[in-house]
């Protein structure tokens, strides 16, 4: 069942959301290539999402046993951090975070290009990232969820990429995962119209080789079945009148919408 959102509700994502944006610009910044662990990033990011009265929504989800999930290189999502994983330059590092604010959720995630990356990862890197703002621009009262994904795709594979099809974005407020799933590609039969008070995590993973992944067997870490490099961008929006509303921006980015 989808959660329609009123405008304040939406506001109290939007104080969870910006919990979620202030806590990926510290973690980015923190990075010292050869010297930081993923762990390093995960205390941290508990630190900063307390410090702005939020708890993780990630800590113990589904034994879930950290704040953050860090991807690094050929791992897609749900990486856990750890003390003998020292990030480099030339690694690429998503970062994925979620805090709960007043009962609300915020979720958001980015990629970062440490240090000297190749021009291929940063080709992904950019790619994954415009790609996250064709699937916003659908969000609009009046569209359809297959909208979001088919943009999302399109663009991905008119740059060589290919999109995840295994994991998908979801609906957010007081749980982190609510109705409706939300795919990052085009999907067959009847599609969910978008309506004013939607509120949706959108979230394209993108590959570099090709779209199949596999799960480690610490069944949680998800990496291309290639091996090649893999991005992963998300924000929380929120559907309006007005147009997508995103919750999670961050400070040194730019809606493009």
């Amino acid at each position: 069942m989808i959660k329609i959102k009123k405008p304040a509700e939406i506001e109290k994502m939007r104080v969870a959301g910006q919990v979620v944006a202030r806590t990926l610009e510290v973690l980015e910044a923190s990075i010292v290539p050869g010297k930081t662990t993923t762990l390093d990033l995960d205390r941290l990011a508990e630190k900063v999402i307390n410090e702005h009265g939020g708890i993780s929504s990630f800590k113990g989800y589904r034994g879930y046993p950290n704040t953050v999930c860090v991807a690094v290189n050929e791992e897609v999502v749900h990486g856990i951090p750890s003390d003998e994983r020292v990030i480099q330059s030339g690694d690429v590092v998503g970062i994925d975070i979620g805090a709960i604010v007043d009962g609300y959720h915020g979720d958001s995630a980015l990629t970062v290009a440490v240090g000297e990356v190749s021009e291929e990862a940063k080709r992904l890197l950019q790619v994954t990232r415009e790609a996250l703002f064709k699937g916003i621009a659908e969000a609009r009262v009046g569209n359809k969820l297959v909208d979001i994904g088919a943009a999302i795709q399109n663009y991905a594979e008119k740059h060589g990429y290919s999109v995840v099809r295994d994991l998908v974005g979801h609906g957010i407020g007081t749980q982190m995962h609510e109705d409706p799933q939300v795919p990052n590609f085009r999907t067959p039969g009847k599609s969910v119209a978008l309506q004013d008070g939607m509120t949706l995590a959108i979230e394209p993973m993108v590959n570099a080789g090709t779209f199949e992944v596999i799960q480690l067997k610490d069944r949680w870490t998800i990496v291309t079945a290639d091996e090649k490099l893999s991005a992963h961008f998300e924000h929380t929006v929120a559907i309006t009148r007005q147009g997508p509303d995103i919750l999670t921006l961050r400070r040194n980015e730019e809606s493009r919408l």
